[in-house]
């Protein structure tokens, strides 16, 4: 009688990575993180896989649709698996207010502005992509100059990434920050910006400049709904999470919004991710917790394997909630904090999934019985990544050999008589061989549903990591293939 592997332990740990370089020491990396909050990262760790299943919602049944707006001219179709958008309610200290620059040929809103508070503290990361974008290195170096001490403002645009633009790119983002520094009466390097659309473009920084005094003027604290929408570029359907938390027994409020569809494998997507707290937290915290969540949210994501270079993400505090300042990561006080949080940026990772280009599928990949957690997550992310596994999920064909084949590319330890593969309920091989309770029909019937989940026990030892992907259809081919035209 063949085995049945167990299933994982509810721990899984995966490694993010924020960008390294000697100008950018707010940004607390690797096993940095893990020394300076030990045992909080253990125990944080323990519970990630755990908090997953909780938030991706349940796999035991098909999604229902969800209810979405009508797309805009110009917008591709809401994607099948689209979430509706959350209630969410202002947030103290923060006023935000979008507007059309024009980067954009049908009519839209492509520009987000943010207003922050005095005593704003902020905290991010940001791609590894080696070529990165201007308005990526404006943040880190004034992040590295200001250590997330003082923020009042983040200016955000679609259909320009700035990247690949040299000094004339540099220049036009600094002259952006300088403007919108003049209008908010504060310091340039006080400004975050962000950008996303079409690499090796120059920014026409006038479109932005211009529009200032009209998006001034509607600065509201009630907007999330319209900032979401403002930095799509590919996205079918707005993204956003909220959640309430306690502390030291005062309520704050977590929300956030992001954008992405395609070019998602972050190390950080093309994504970008703004959250805001009231609570009021140092910077120096704000940043351990935003590097140490990313691993298991944004970075535990992949849409097609390909990163950007303009992702972004930014964790702002706002301070005007009533709570007392905290400044150290593990304080007691901030567990529930810590774990609200965690799940906002989970939420939002997911629906980048959920929107990939062209998806019909949200699939759920967990490896099991591995080397490490770290072999754990790069046999993850390999099957998640291999165009063979996702166009079979996109034809809904459970062909395991495929996972088999991703499994051992993955170029990690594996025990090939005890690789065992399961869909859901249905055991498709145990013990290196075929399930002898594999049924074809049952599988077939499971692979039809829109949410799928693949477990993978290789056999070695305890190390476990869980990846969520998306299929790869024709028409992530059609939207690709006419992006700029």
């Amino acid at each position: 009688m063949a085995r049945k592997p167990a299933d994982p332990a509810p721990k899984a740990k995966s490694r993010s990575k924020t960008s390294e370089g000697s100008t950018r020491p707010v940004e607390v990396v690797g096993q940095t993180i893990e020394r300076a909050l030990d045992p909080l990262a253990s125990a944080l760790k323990r519970a990630a896989l755990k908090r997953a299943d909780k938030t991706s919602r349940a796999f035991d049944a098909p999604a229902a649709p969800a209810a979405a707006a009508a797309p805009a001219k110009g917008a591709l179709p809401v994607s099948p698996l689209a979430v509706p958008f959350p209630k969410m309610p202002p947030i103290a200290g923060v006023r935000m207010a979008t507007g059309r620059a024009g980067f954009y040929k049908h009519e839209r809103d492509d520009l987000l502005v943010m207003a922050f508070d005095p005593g704003t503290t902020v905290a991010g990361v940001f791609t590894r992509h080696g070529v990165g974008s201007a308005p990526v290195d404006w943040c880190q170096k004034q992040l590295a100059v200001t250590k997330g001490t003082e923020v009042r403002a983040l200016v955000v645009n679609a259909g320009c990434a700035k990247s690949f633009t040299g000094k004339p790119g540099a220049d036009a983002v600094r002259r952006v920050a300088s403007a919108v520094g003049k209008r908010f009466d504060c310091r340039q390097r006080d400004v975050m910006v962000a950008s996303t659309g079409v690499i090796g473009v120059l920014l026409d920084d006038a479109k932005i400049i211009q529009r200032l005094p009209d998006v001034e003027q509607k600065l509201t604290e009630d907007g999330w709904t319209g900032a979401a929408r403002a930095i799509m570029t590919t996205d079918t359907f707005p993204k956003g999470a909220y959640a309430e938390a306690t502390i030291d027994g005062t309520k704050v409020r977590i929300a956030g919004i992001c954008k992405g569809s395609g070019m998602i494998a972050p190390d950080m997507a093309t994504m970008l991710a703004f959250v805001v707290t009231d609570a009021a937290i140092a910077a120096p915290a704000l940043q351990t917790l935003v590097s140490l969540y990313v691993r298991t949210t944004f970075n535990a994501v992949t849409v097609d394997g390909d990163r950007s270079t303009n992702d972004s993400l930014m964790l702002f505090a706002t301070g005007q909630s009533g709570a007392p300042k905290i400044s150290r990561a593990g304080d007691k006080r901030l567990a529930d904090f810590r774990d609200k949080l965690e799940g906002v940026l989970l939420d939002l990772a997911l629906q980048l999934v959920r929107d990939g280009e062209g998806a019909t599928k949200f699939v759920k990949i967990t490896v099991a019985g591995a080397e490490s957690p770290a072999s754990a997550r790069k046999i993850a992310r390999t099957i998640a990544e291999s165009p063979l596994v996702k166009t079979a999920f996109a034809g809904e064909d459970a062909n395991w050999g495929r996972i088999v084949m991703a499994v051992g590319r993955a170029d990690e330890p594996i025990n090939r008589d005890q690789l065992s593969v399961r869909f859901g309920d249905h055991w498709a091989a145990q013990d290196g061989l075929i399930s002898p309770t594999y049924d074809e029909e049952k599988m077939s019937a499971y692979m039809k549903r829109q949410e799928l989940e693949v477990f993978v026990d290789v056999g070695v030892g305890r190390g476990s990591a869980t990846v969520w992907t998306c299929d790869l259809t024709k028409q992530y081919v059609a939207i690709n293939g006419d992006y700029r035209s």
